[in-house]
């Protein structure tokens, strides 16, 4: 029987023995928010709103996901009914509006040595209706310039 959680810490490790020279080719590790104490990103993980309740300053610190937004859209959904996200809205001024107020929150992380987030996510998957866009991928729930207009702000502070 194969231990996946195992295996996966004995190649974190073996990534490790490389001189340093031969690691910029290989792959980046990550916990995946199991918090070992091995890898390169500590990765976490915080709904609805962003935050870094940990920090290792010998790792990049990584929020790898954060949000669910949620907002059915009748017609373009998984199943009728059943349906969830973190929190739920009607419109997609209301969807809006709150994505800008998470991203603000991030904009404040910065200076805590946060480096990344990714948004959950980016479309709706199945009973999880927390996507920008619908499952179906033909209703976009966002104001799609307010929201890259705010993520430019993000990224222009890590630069």
């Amino acid at each position: 029987m194969c231990d996946a959680k195992n295996l996966g810490e004995k190649g974190r490790k073996r990534h490790y023995a490389y001189p340093i020279e031969q690691q910029e080719q290989l792959p980046v590790w990550s916990a995946g928010g199991n918090f070992y104490r091995t890898g390169d990103i500590l990765d976490l993980h915080h709904y609805p709103g962003p935050a870094m309740y940990l920090y290792d300053a010998q790792r990049v610190n990584v929020l790898g996901e954060y949000g669910g937004i949620g907002m059915p859209v009748e017609g373009h959904l998984w199943q009728a009914d059943k349906n969830w996200g973190y929190v739920q809205f009607k419109t997609s001024k209301e969807v809006t509006d709150e994505y800008v107020k998470l991203a603000e929150q991030l904009k404040a992380m910065v200076i805590r040595g946060f480096c990344a987030a990714v948004y959950t996510q980016t479309t709706d998957v199945e009973v999880e209706i927390n996507g920008l866009m619908t499952y179906d991928r033909k209703v976009i729930k966002i104001d799609e310039k307010r929201i890259r207009e705010k993520n430019q702000e993000v990224i222009s502070i890590l630069k």
